[in-house]
């Protein structure tokens, strides 16, 4: 096994971990599906070119939610699906892991605002058939944009549990990122 393969299985293990024990021990959430979603959002939106992985139909990369919303209508089909799955993720890896940042840039009043297009576009994906096999299923983007707000605090508090971790030796994500 190659170093890098290595080091994304301990990254997925970690998050795995954090995200059962903050949705299933203390938020009550026993969803395995939305779980396993969450745990993958973590572990693909580590790497900043997986957050803007977007990009126009010339290449230009998308970094605002208003233009990725413009480009879905550009598109049909699976990449029409995959732009809204993508503003769903988008909109709760910041909404959850940074959500000072999120209000920074846009206000407080804003934030649910950015919070609506990201639960709105996870139903619009969950609407659109695909026939992409590796898709995530159209129930589990139903369930998160129904369960966007709740979502967004357990990310929140996933992220409260790896800070409380990154202290203890040899429990830093830091180190497995490095």
């Amino acid at each position: 096994m190659q170093p890098s393969q290595n080091r994304r299985i301990l990254i997925e293990r970690y998050f795995a971990g954090l995200a059962e024990h903050t949705f299933q021990s203390r938020l009550g959430v026993v969803d395995p599906p939305i779980v396993d979603y969450i745990t993958d959002l973590l572990v693909r939106f580590v790497r900043l070119d997986s957050v803007h992985r977007m990009r126009t139909i010339t290449g230009e990369p998308i970094l605002q939610i208003g233009e990725m919303i413009s480009e879905a209508k550009k598109r049909l089909g699976d990449a029409r699906r995959d732009i809204h799955q993508h503003i769903g993720d988008f909109t709760l890896f910041w909404a959850g892991l940074f959500p000072e940042a999120v209000k920074k840039r846009m206000g407080d009043s804003a934030f649910h605002v950015y919070c609506s297009h990201g639960k709105r576009s996870y139903f619009i994906a969950s609407e659109i058939e695909t026939t992409d096999k590796q898709a995530a299923p159209s129930e589990v983007l139903q369930r998160l944009s129904d369960q966007f707000e709740l979502c967004v605090y357990g990310i929140r508090e996933v992220r409260r549990e790896w800070e409380t971790r990154d202290g203890e030796e040899g429990n830093s994500l830091s180190i497995l990122l490095n």
